[in-house]
């Protein structure tokens, strides 16, 4: 899988995370205006994908960090919420960050987004919307879509970083080192060709805000 290894990317992106989140609960202003936009956009784009999946009732929040999108998968009050992460850190972090009555309705476990410890079909639906976009290169996206095929019954959510003009001219991305920390760029075509070959078809994709320069969140189901 060339140098990016399973392992390495769900350690880069732990490291990159946990020092965005630290940035985070080092800021103790109130969020600014373009934030609280940012944040909205987020959860109304989650809400949507989740009702296209058809509500599903239980969802395995994967590569879950602090647990960001809890509070928006627990609206639906029958849901049941299995969350993952390759830092067991960040697992024990989460828990200081939700209140006693939504932490009762996740269950956490340590482990690799690639070799997920639940059986085949286990979930309705795996929610992966930041890991899988920062994946480089198209074996490891495959890998991780593979996994993610065997063990949710009905749908899978992602998120893919935007392919438009001028990001495209940027160049790919070499990797989750890079300084700046942006995802890869993948080429729509490339992506949905992958979504097909791993098993599935799209139900639906939306644009964080239409002709932006940063992402699509994509529903995806499992082909018969």
């Amino acid at each position: 899988m060339s140098s990016h290894t399973p392992s390495s990317i769900e350690t880069e992106f732990a490291e990159r995370c946990g020092r965005e989140h630290a940035q985070v609960c080092g800021d103790t202003r109130p969020p600014g205006l373009l934030r609280r936009l940012w944040l909205w956009r987020d959860e109304r784009l989650v809400r949507q994908a989740l009702k296209v999946a058809g509500e599903p009732g239980l969802v395995l929040d994967l590569a879950c960090g602090s647990g960001r999108f809890w509070p928006v998968l627990a609206e639906h009050g029958n849901r049941v919420i299995l969350a993952s992460d390759n830092s067991q850190a960040m697992l024990d972090h989460a828990q200081t960050h939700h209140g006693a009555v939504l932490l009762r309705r996740v269950k956490t476990f340590q482990g690799s987004a690639f070799n997920i410890g639940l059986s085949a079909n286990a979930v309705d639906c795996i929610f992966c919307l930041e890991l899988f976009r920062h994946v480089p290169g198209a074996e490891a996206r495959l890998a991780l879509l593979r996994e993610f095929h065997r063990v949710s019954r009905d749908t899978v959510i992602v998120s893919v970083n935007s392919d438009s003009r001028h990001r495209a001219a940027q160049g790919p991305s070499p990797g989750l080192s890079q300084e700046v920390g942006l995802p890869p760029v993948i080429h729509r075509a490339e992506v949905e060709a992958e979504f097909k070959q791993a098993g599935f078809k799209i139900l639906n994709q939306q644009e964080f805000m239409p002709g932006s320069a940063l992402w699509r969140v994509y529903v995806l189901r499992k082909r018969g």
